[in-house]
């Protein structure tokens, strides 16, 4: 059962007016809560946007203003050491925020935890959508609602009842992404041009956006230059230099 529901995810970007009530949105919270988390520091916070003004300009900053338009809920998933920081100075200890290693726990922790959130929704009959745009303008969006020093946001999810139910994309065949013993790089040609078919019949034949496109161009034109290139000098005035 959950290995179908797991198979079956495609973003939702329209809902109904179904509004989640706090008791639903605290249910999903405390579900997802019981992720992994790295030495359990439990490194992350969520912003749940009720106020339709921040809401509609967190679509506005994100450049994803119709995610927000009809979603019965709206969060921001931010990695969290200021809480951290919070645990320390109660034993009159100084808590080191500024790692690489810090990054990288509070991002997968707030991955983990996202998961969860979603499966959770997906299981009770929600649409779900990750929005990565938050990370176009994480500053003005920080400002927006009063994120301190040692937090900061990494994507939105917006959640409802589905308007229309997507396709499921194609995902990577297994062998693409599965080396057994040690890695394989030379099976990718062959692959990946196989994949390519899969893909654009996909996009040619989908029930909506229709278009004409393979996987590898998309990603070569995606990957060709640096994206956001501000989130370096972003995280380093949360204070984050990647120590």
């Amino acid at each position: 059962m959950v290995q179908k529901l797991l198979n079956s995810h495609a973003s939702v970007r329209k809902y109904t007016d179904y509004i989640l009530s706090k008791e639903e949105v605290y249910e999903l919270i405390e579900t997802a809560q019981h992720a992994a988390s790295s030495h359990f520091v439990q490194a992350y916070s969520v912003i749940w946007v009720t106020d339709e003004t921040k809401k509609e300009e967190l679509g506005r900053l994100s450049r994803n203003p119709k995610q927000f338009e009809t979603a019965g809920a709206a969060f921001l998933l931010c990695a969290d050491f200021n809480r951290l920081q919070s645990a320390g100075k109660l034993h009159g200890t100084e808590i080191e925020i500024d790692t690489t290693e810090n990054v990288l726990v509070g991002t997968v922790d707030v991955a983990l935890f996202a998961q969860n959130l979603v499966t959770a929704a997906e299981s009770k009959g929600f649409g779900i959508c990750y929005i990565g745009g938050v990370r176009n303008d994480p500053t003005a969006i920080s400002q927006l609602f009063a994120l301190p020093e040692g937090v900061f946001p990494l994507f939105a999810i917006t959640l409802g009842v589905p308007a229309r139910q997507n396709e499921v994309k194609p995902r990577l065949p297994v062998a693409a992404i599965l080396h057994e013993n040690a890695y394989d790089s030379s099976k990718y040609e062959e692959i990946l041009k196989e994949y390519d078919q899969t893909m654009e019949a996909y996009y040619a034949s989908r029930g909506s956006n229709q278009k004409v496109a393979t996987w590898t161009k998309q990603m070569a034109d995606y990957l060709e230059n640096p994206g956001r290139p501000h989130m370096a000098e972003f995280l380093a005035s949360k204070g984050f230099h990647f120590k």
